[in-house]
């Protein structure tokens, strides 16, 4: 699960986990290109007895634009990188790192509409995944996330870094519903389909995770929707798991946005995997 207080505010993971009957077998939370390496978060992960996967996002509250990743190809932020991957490696247990996430949409700067083809995105990985190899965080799982919800015109395979910078695999997708003006409710696999086939080719039998999905109230019944995508989950045998977004940010995402929705959840994961 993901929740607004990453894993240091232990108390919405235990509200969420009480909720649903289950404890998280993934925390993921966000980092910018301000934060200093997530120690105190990756503790907290430990105490909670599940698996850390860190969101870096090449970007900082005083600059949204591109230019952190053409920095990070540049070389200029190869001391600040070096500072994460020492902190990483001397953690010691797995952690997953997922770089420059959903770079096929057009709502980030490391994305082709905010400025970043994918040919720099590339480089950027790679830079990061070299300089951690040079560190020696053997530690670290290399988390390739795209999004799988919007109509995109580009293969995945135009970001794809090389089967030596990528460990596993990841896919965000989102039920909208009718909480914009141009969205409609959309099942799971209309959601995710086209995405997970591609991504199951380009893994080639490694991990694949569901590392962010939601579902919002508005246009059809939430309950139900995460009953039918559980069951899509179980369905997948190649699909590792997911990590439900649970915050209310542009709609409530939460599995606790009403009783019958968390209801639901709990009775979901209730079932054989």
């Amino acid at each position: 699960m993901t929740t607004p207080g990453g894993p240091c505010a232990t108390e919405q993971v235990d509200a969420v986990s009480t909720l649903v009957g289950r404890a998280p077998q993934y925390l993921l939370w966000y980092q910018d290109f301000a934060s200093a390496p997530p120690e105190d978060e990756l503790c907290a992960v430990q105490r909670l007895g599940a698996v850390p996967v860190i969101t870096w996002e090449p970007w900082t509250s005083a600059d949204r634009g591109p230019a952190t990743m053409r920095r990070l190809v540049s070389g200029a932020l190869d001391e600040y990188v070096h500072k994460w991957a020492t902190a990483l490696r001397n953690w010691q247990l797995p952690v997953y790192l997922r770089f420059a996430h959903e770079f096929n949409g057009d709502w980030y700067p490391w994305s082709p509409a905010g400025g970043t083809p994918p040919d720099v995105h590339q480089s950027a990985w790679r830079r990061i995944h070299d300089i951690c190899s040079d560190a020696a965080a053997t530690n670290v799982r290399w988390m390739w996330c795209a999004d799988a919800g919007g109509p995109h015109q580009k293969p995945l395979t135009d970001w794809h870094p090389g089967d030596e910078f990528v460990d596993c695999f990841a896919l965000d997708g989102y039920n909208w519903g009718t909480t914009q003006h141009c969205s409609s409710w959309r099942e799971a696999e209309h959601i995710f389909n086209c995405a997970l086939t591609q991504t199951l080719r380009l893994a080639d039998g490694r991990p694949v995770l569901i590392s962010e999905v939601g579902c919002a109230e508005s246009g059809g019944s939430k309950p139900n929707w995460i009953t039918s995508f559980v069951d899509y989950v179980r369905r997948h045998p190649d699909v590792a798991g997911f990590i439900w977004f649970d915050h209310d940010k542009e709609t409530d995402w939460r599995i606790g946005s009403t009783p019958q929705a968390a209801a639901a959840m709990r009775s979901a994961l209730r079932g054989p995997r």
